[in-house]
């Protein structure tokens, strides 16, 4: 076993067991860790933390895989709920202006964008978005997944109300934004609005929030999907849905991006769909993938790495 010291730690490959607790049922999982000569103290861990890892050493060390910034749960600095809300609040922010910005450009420039266009930015900003604040708050910025990750058991409810708070503050302001940048109203400052009836908006949000909500517990929550390509498969499931609904409903799947629009543009036209139904769908996703989900192994026979995205 390597020596550990005070302040510093000489490089070593560690196999650590790290326990997260979910609320419900302590999960734990070998993480295989890589540790490069990393500054103890820069990285919240003292010399009695570290030497309590040591002891949890198992018999098989794996091969250096990744640097400092992959700590086990346990060990990892962990957020603030302050950091989380500024998260959220910034990437619906960028969220609403992309995706939104895209749709009243579109209609500015006389369909220069196109729906192709519109559905691939919205796709786009969210999986930048997930990679840019998914280790901070989870990157959710959406009220029906947060709601969702609630509901299944993987998000303290206590932090629901700040989260869907950041998140509508996030989305207000950019549809705000983006109204004195346009210098005009366009497309309702790019408001969900369904072209045909509510009912028939009301199924389709319901399935799509449904199919992405599905697809993000697959990628978020279980430990054998490749938690790294996280933001590549939500950002896709969200511009397949996009370009199929996008005509009918909007596409929204999102609360927090169909008020924010509305409420600038004081636009409430079938506005319960767009809230009823992404919170539905979400929540059947999510316990839908709990269902299915392959009961866990035996932790000494997992070398996992976790995703770091939408759990915080």
């Amino acid at each position: 076993m390597a020596e550990i010291k005070a302040g510093r730690m000489p490089a070593a490959n560690l196999t650590l067991l790290a326990s997260e607790d979910s609320n419900v049922q302590a999960k734990t999982a070998s993480v295989t860790m890589n540790i490069f000569s990393c500054d103890a103290n820069h990285l919240d861990i003292n010399a009695d933390v570290a030497a309590a890892a040591a002891s949890k050493h198992v018999d098989d060390i794996l091969p250096l895989e990744t640097g400092c910034t992959w700590l086990p749960f346990k060990y990892r600095p962990r957020a603030s709920l302050l950091q989380k809300i500024a998260a959220e609040m910034i990437s619906t922010f960028i969220l609403v202006f992309g995706g939104c910005g895209s749709v009243m450009v579109d209609a500015k420039s006389n369909g220069q964008v196109t729906h192709v266009g519109i559905s691939i930015a919205f796709g786009v900003v969210v999986t930048t978005m997930i990679y840019a604040v998914g280790h901070i708050s989870g990157a959710h910025m959406n009220p029906a997944v947060t709601i969702a990750f609630a509901t299944a058991r993987h998000f303290p409810w206590s932090q629901v109300p700040a989260y869907i708070g950041a998140q509508l503050v996030g989305a207000i302001t950019s549809s705000y934004a983006l109204r004195l940048i346009l210098a005009t109203s366009v497309a309702s400052e790019g408001a969900t609005l369904p072209t045909g009836s509510d009912a028939q908006s009301l199924a389709l949000e319901i399935i799509i929030t449904f199919i992405l909500m599905f697809v993000v517990s697959a990628v978020a929550t279980d430990t054998r999907a490749c938690g790294e390509l996280a933001g590549i498969a939500v950002g896709a499931t969200i511009t397949l849905n996009a370009l199929m609904a996008g005509p009918v409903s909007g596409a929204s799947m999102n609360p927090a991006r169909s008020l924010g629009p509305a409420i600038i543009s004081s636009n409430y036209r079938g506005i319960w769909v767009y809230i009823v139904g992404p919170t539905v769908g979400a929540v059947a996703g999510a316990l839908v993938y709990n269902f299915i989900r392959l009961p866990e192994q035996e932790p000494c026979k997992l070398q996992i790495k976790p995703s770091k995205s939408f759990r915080s």
